[in-house]
């Protein structure tokens, strides 16, 4: 079984990204697609401005999640809305983004790619309701009672207008994986992926990039990985 459950901090995120392509026989594949990704463009994606300029407000959060665990950017985002209305803060004086990377980039597809390509088992995430490897997104449209907290699922959260932003690096690195554990072609893979991003969710060039932004943009910084 593939697993990409291990410390992405600083420094240990390149040995990480370095073990993870030896252990699948991708060691001089994937760096130089990787560094191909990242050649610069000379400007920035409109549409990319487009949504960092959805940030409003004079209180703005970013929580940068790297691993699933356990949902909780998706509680905090939640409890960020809640506790400053509490306080006397509308709605309009807010701002929250999330940022899907690494181990936690299958929270920003669709059911249909977790089943198909296993994600529960990939990213070692487990379905409470059966504790099996999750073959859905279990934290968008959920059922009645599945979440801990009111208001935590990505759809509720999406349309109360918390950006959410899906790591475009990510998605190539960890569908060639993928692709190769499976004997599929890559491209074709990360193509699947990038068509199965969850209506609203903005692939960003990268998560730290978006994060970067985010903080440009007056958002203050919470590690929710």
């Amino acid at each position: 079984m593939l697993d990409v459950k291990r410390s992405t901090h600083r420094r240990g995120f390149l040995r990480s990204v370095g073990a993870t392509a030896a252990a699948v026989g991708l060691g001089s594949v994937v760096p130089a697609s990787l560094a191909e990704a990242a050649t610069p463009t000379g400007a920035e994606d409109p549409a990319l401005d487009t949504w960092l300029q959805k940030l409003k407000g004079k209180h703005r959060q970013v929580y940068d999640m790297p691993e699933p665990n356990q949902g909780m950017a998706f509680a905090w985002s939640r409890v960020f809305y809640l506790t400053n209305n509490e306080t006397g803060v509308p709605d309009k004086d807010i701002s929250v983004m999330v940022v899907l990377r690494h181990g936690a980039l299958p929270f920003a597809l669709a059911d249909g790619a977790w089943a198909k390509y296993r994600f529960g088992e990939v990213f070692n995430i487990a379905d409470p309701k059966t504790n099996a490897p999750s073959v859905r997104n279990i934290f968008y449209k959920a059922g009645p009672d599945e979440l801990p907290l009111p208001g935590m699922g990505i759809d509720e959260l999406l349309a109360d207008g918390v950006l959410f932003g899906a790591c475009n690096m990510a998605i190539k690195f960890f569908s060639a994986l993928v692709a190769k554990k499976m004997s599929l072609n890559a491209d074709d893979v990360r193509r699947d992926w990038l068509a199965a991003v969850l209506p609203g969710v903005q692939v960003v060039p990268s998560g730290v990039w978006a994060v970067n932004r985010a903080q440009e943009r007056g958002c203050s910084y919470c590690f929710a990985g």
